[in-house]
C-alpha cells in the first residue's frame, strides 16, 4: 500500500512531507487516506448505483440483476424475482456472517436483519469484508455502510445487541416474529453465524419456541474445517439434540471457547463455509436443488461429509420435544398414483425418413465356416518351397 501511495505522488515528495514545500502536509494527509487500488489522488468515488424498482433479465452493462435472472432462463430457478420479497435474520456478523450478508445483498434479498455486539478490530483484517478504516466501529454499523453501497434495493435492520441477555432475547423473538418486509409476518429464515455455545443455545431456544427454520454454521478452532446444518424444528435435530462433545460428555460448556486463547482463522475456510451457507439459503428460499441436513468441510482432506440429523426424542429442550410431536401428528400427504408419461419425441422433423426398429428384429451374424484346402498329399515344407519358387521366378 505504501508503494502504491508513493508511486501516485509527484516526484521529490514523500508520504510524510519530508523535503516538500508549499502544502506538503495537506498532500501527505491526502496520500495517507485509504482508497481502492488504482484510484488516483484527488479523485472522488463514483456516484454508486441507484435503486431499481423491478428486477429485469435484460442483458445490459448497467443491469446488476441480469446474470442472476439468467438462472431462471436456464431452468435453475423457477421464479428468481421472488427473492425481493424474502427476509433473512443473521446473528453474528463476523468472518462467516458478514460474507453471507454480502452475498445475499448482491443476490438481491428483500431484507436483512443483522445482530451482533462486537466491534471491528485490526485483528479481523485477515478475514473478508471489513476494512482497516472501519476499526472501532460496531460490526453491524460497518456492515450497514458497506452493504447499502453495494445494493440500495435491500432493506436493513441492524442491532448492536447481545442476544443472550433476557431483554435482548425478547427483542430477538419479536424480530423473528415480525421481521418480514410487511412488518407483521415472521422472517423467512434465521442464520446462526456465532462463535460461542451460549449464543447458539439462545438461537436454538428462540427458533424451537417459534417453530422457525434456521441454519447453523461454524468453523473449527484450528481453521481447517467448517460445517452448516439445517434446523427444522421437530423434523431434524436441534442444536440441543446433538450438542458439542464437551457438553454431551458432561464437561464445562465454557471450555468450548477458552478465554485468552487465540483461535486460528483463515479467510479461505471462512469464505468456503460462508459460500456453503449462502448457497443453502438460496436453495431453501427459492426451492431449487437439495439442502443437506448437515454438510461439513475438511480442508486438509478436501472432504465434504454429509449426515442425516434426526431429532433426539429425549432432547433436553421441552420445545424441541413438542415440535417433534407436532411433526409426527401432522396430516400425511396423500400419495398420488404415478402417472406414466409417454416419452417425448426427440426429433419431430425427420427429413431423411429414418426409422428405428426393435433390436429383436436384427439377425445375429452366422459364424464363419471352416474351409478345408486339398494339398494333394504335399507337406508344409513342400508348400513353402513351391511358394519360394513363385516369389523368385
Amino acid at each position: 500500500l505504501k508503494q502504491q501511495l508513493l508511486g501516485a505522488m509527484p516526484k521529490g515528495r514523500t508520504g510524510r512531507g519530508g523535503g516538500a514545500k508549499g502544502g506538503a502536509k495537506g498532500k501527505a494527509e491526502e496520500a495517507s487516506r485509504w482508497r481502492p487500488k488504482g484510484e488516483a489522488l484527488g479523485t472522488a468515488p463514483g456516484p454508486g448505483r441507484q435503486k431499481i424498482a423491478q428486477m429485469s433479465a435484460e442483458v445490459r452493462d448497467d443491469n446488476p440483476y441480469s446474470r442472476l435472472m439468467a438462472l431462471k432462463r436456464m431452468g435453475v430457478v423457477e421464479d428468481y424475482e421472488r427473492i425481493r420479497s424474502l427476509s433473512v435474520l443473521i446473528v453474528g456478523i463476523g468472518g462467516v456472517g458478514s460474507v453471507v450478508a454480502e452475498m445475499l445483498t448482491r443476490c438481491g434479498i428483500g431484507k436483512l436483519l443483522l445482530f451482533d455486539y462486537d466491534k471491528v478490530e485490526l485483528a479481523n483484517m485477515n478475514r473478508l469484508f471489513f476494512r482497516p478504516e472501519q476499526s472501532g466501529m460496531s460490526k453491524v454499523e460497518a456492515s450497514l455502510h458497506t452493504l447499502q453501497g453495494i445494493n440500495p434495493d435491500v432493506e436493513f435492520e441492524v442491532y448492536n445487541e447481545n442476544i443472550t441477555t433476557a431483554s435482548n432475547y425478547e427483542h430477538l423473538l419479536d424480530r423473528i416474529r415480525k421481521g418480514s418486509l410487511s412488518g407483521t409476518a415472521p422472517v423467512d429464515l434465521v442464520l446462526s453465524c456465532v462463535d460461542n455455545y451460549a449464543a447458539r443455545m439462545t438461537i436454538n431456544q428462540a427458533c424451537n419456541e417459534l417453530g422457525q427454520t434456521w441454519l447453523e454454521s461454524g468453523v473449527s478452532e484450528n481453521a481447517v474445517s467448517g460445517h452448516i446444518q439445517t434446523m427444522i424444528p421437530g423434523r431434524y435435530a436441534c442444536f440441543e439434540c446433538a450438542p458439542p462433545a464437551v457438553v454431551a460428555s458432561g464437561g464445562d460448556e465454557l471450555a468450548i471457547k477458552r478465554e485468552g486463547v487465540c483461535a486460528a482463522s483463515l479467510p479461505t475456510t471462512m469464505g468456503i463455509t460462508a459460500g456453503l451457507l449462502a448457497q443453502a439459503t438460496l436453495k431453501f428460499l427459492l426451492n431449487f436443488g437439495t439442502v443437506s441436513t448437515f454438510l461439513g468441510y475438511d480442508a486438509l482432506g478436501d472432504f465434504f461429509p454429509t449426515y442425516p440429523m434426526v431429532p433426539n426424542p429425549d432432547c433436553n429442550s421441552n420445545w424441541c420435544r413438542k415440535r417433534q410431536q407436532e411433526w409426527k401428528d401432522r396430516p400425511k400427504e396423500e400419495e398420488k398414483a404415478p402417472v406414466e408419461e409417454m416419452p417425448a419425441e426427440l426429433h419431430p422433423d425427420n427429413e431423411w425418413g429414418i426409422e428405428l426398429g426393435d433390436e429383436g428384429d436384427l439377425k445375429a451374424p452366422e459364424p464363419p465356416k471352416d474351409e478345408k484346402v486339398d494339398t494333394k498329399g504335399a507337406s508344409v515344407a513342400d508348400l513353402m518351397a513351391s511358394l519360394k519358387k513363385l516369389n523368385t521366378s
